[in-house]
């Protein structure tokens, strides 16, 4: 069965019928959302078996939540972030998840923040699956604040209180992020000239 995840409509009987327990409800959500949602974890962890741990974790707080979900906005976004909260809530809970809090850290003494926008540029240039690996490679806690900002948009205050740090440890992290991928970007360019990303 089809579903148009943009029909208000149709969303809001299959999100009924999820939270009667609806079986075939359930598995057609969860296999409409499954891909997207996988690359959401891929971000956030650093292999294939944690980003597939973080996701069935997920989907369990997705319908356990799905009766709380006011149908006005996109069903999309909604598991989307709770995802992205899953997948941050494992990292932290991780022993090596270390936030560098070295709040007098100089980001007027790291390279140009746009220059390093430019190396980003490449990077979202580049095939998905690498993205991903080189975004994997990151520290957790350079990962989480990266992702955090870059790809789901929040804003450093939003970080610091999530994470609870402060707004300028989260910047730092991110600085030092931005830094080590416009280095991982460089070496993969460099080891795969001949090849089109």
């Amino acid at each position: 069965m089809k579903v148009n995840w943009q029909d208000n409509d149709a969303v809001s009987k299959i999100v009924d019928a999820c939270v009667k327990g609806d079986r075939m409800s359930q598995e057609l959500l969860y296999k409409s959302f499954y891909g997207k949602m996988a690359t959401v974890c891929m971000r956030y962890a650093k292999n294939k078996e944690e980003a597939y741990d973080i996701l069935q974790e997920g989907f369990v707080k997705v319908f356990e939540k799905l009766k709380h979900f006011e149908k006005k906005g996109s069903l999309e976004g909604w598991i989307r972030r709770i995802m992205s909260n899953t997948a941050i809530d494992h990292i932290r809970k991780k022993k090596d998840f270390y936030l560098s809090s070295n709040d007098s850290y100089e980001l007027d003494s790291m390279v140009d923040d746009s220059e390093i926008d430019v190396e980003l540029e490449q990077l979202l240039n580049m095939r998905v699956e690498i993205i991903i690996a080189l975004i994997q490679n990151l520290s957790p806690a350079y990962r989480t604040v990266f992702n955090m900002y870059v790809l789901e948009n929040m804003t450093h205050k939003e970080i610091a209180e999530y994470l609870k740090i402060s707004e300028g440890t989260s910047k730092s992290n991110l600085a030092k992020a931005k830094q080590k991928l416009k280095e991982m970007v460089e070496t993969y360019i460099k080891s795969h000239e001949h090849e089109t990303f």
